[in-house]
């Protein structure tokens, strides 16, 4: 086995990277790496129906979707990700407790006793969650990740992936939200989280008997490429959303405002404004302006302003109507 060395933050290029690998190098391989505060979701997930958008936006938080399946995880750099890349010939699909059996001996090793794999793929101190994992055939092999609550920051995981359900039904597979917790808290001996990251390395490596090496310029540039084109791409990352319907409702002072959407491939293809409000305009003007139009705060705030909003719904401001649209 080969381990990568891999000192990137940046979520577009870590997960480009993962792909990177898939599509070039044959060895059987392990990684771990950080992002900067990310969402990941699922392949077959709606980015709108995981996530507080406007939440998400207003704390700079990045969305990335990845190549498995599975629920949404937000990573920031308290949050350690391993990724295991083998050969499908080794029939590892779907086989969470063969790549999650390492970690788990590891932790132990650190005197955390009540740690194992729980369900299908997540890793638990008691009943408590560490990790979620997923795995995906690609290219003709197995990759493996998973996530490690390491010293992350939880009340901006539990911001970041708020959603009312009683208002949004999607096509989507949604996210199981579990309890969770950071390893940091149940060590016996203070570790920062690079020096557990060197533990759980030097861990991996010795068991077995792997090398440990660096990405080359050319690993990198080419990554950065994918990254660029693919990884940080609004289609990537919104556009292939399923089919989403959401009503989003706020009481201001001026009356009641509530918007009925669907939205489909990060499009909305269908709008409708109602309220208590006044205004001297009809809404429909808003109404078909929006339709067609990007599921994203600039793409809304291109398409309409003060006076077309002031106009139909009197009172309120076109930066209202977004963050209204986009909570």
């Amino acid at each position: 086995m080969v381990i990568y060395k891999n000192n990137s933050t940046d979520a577009y290029f870590n997960l480009a990277l993962e792909q990177y690998l898939l599509d070039t190098k044959n060895d059987n391989i392990f990684m771990l790496w950080r992002n900067d505060r990310a969402v990941i979701i699922g392949k077959n997930q709606n980015a709108y129906a995981e996530l507080d958008v406007d939440y998400v936006e207003k704390n700079n938080i990045k969305v990335v979707r990845r190549l498995t399946g599975g629920g949404a995880v937000f990573h920031d750099v308290g949050n350690i990700n391993f990724s295991f890349i083998v050969p499908e010939t080794e029939k590892a699909v779907l086989d969470f407790a063969r790549f999650t059996r390492p970690i788990i001996e590891a932790l132990k090793k650190l005197g955390i006793e009540n740690v194992c794999l729980s369900g299908r793929n997540d890793i638990m101190i008691g009943n408590r969650k560490i990790s979620g994992n997923a795995q995906s055939s690609y290219n003709g092999k197995t990759l493996h990740h998973g996530t490690l609550l390491y010293s992350a920051d939880l009340s901006m995981l539990s911001g970041a992936l708020k959603v009312d359900a009683e208002k949004i039904k999607s096509k989507g597979i949604k996210s199981v939200r579990n309890r969770v917790c950071n390893i940091k808290d149940f060590l016996k001996t203070d570790m920062s989280v690079t020096e557990f990251m060197d533990y759980l390395e030097d861990y991996v490596a010795k068991e077995t008997n792997s090398e440990i090496v660096n990405l080359t310029e050319d690993d990198i540039t080419l990554t950065q490429k994918l990254a660029d084109e693919k990884y940080s791409a609004w289609d990537w990352n919104f556009g292939k959303s399923k089919e989403l319907s959401a009503q989003k409702k706020k009481r201001f002072d001026f009356g009641s405002v509530a918007v009925d959407l669907t939205v489909e491939g990060g499009i909305i293809n269908g709008i409708k404004i109602s309220g208590d409000f006044f205004g001297v305009g009809d809404v429909s003007k808003i109404e078909n302006i929006l339709t067609d139009t990007r599921f994203e705060t600039e793409s809304l705030k291109s398409k309409i302003n003060d006076k077309l909003i002031g106009e139909c719904i009197s009172g309120m401001t076109a930066e209202e109507f977004v963050s209204l649209l986009m909570s």
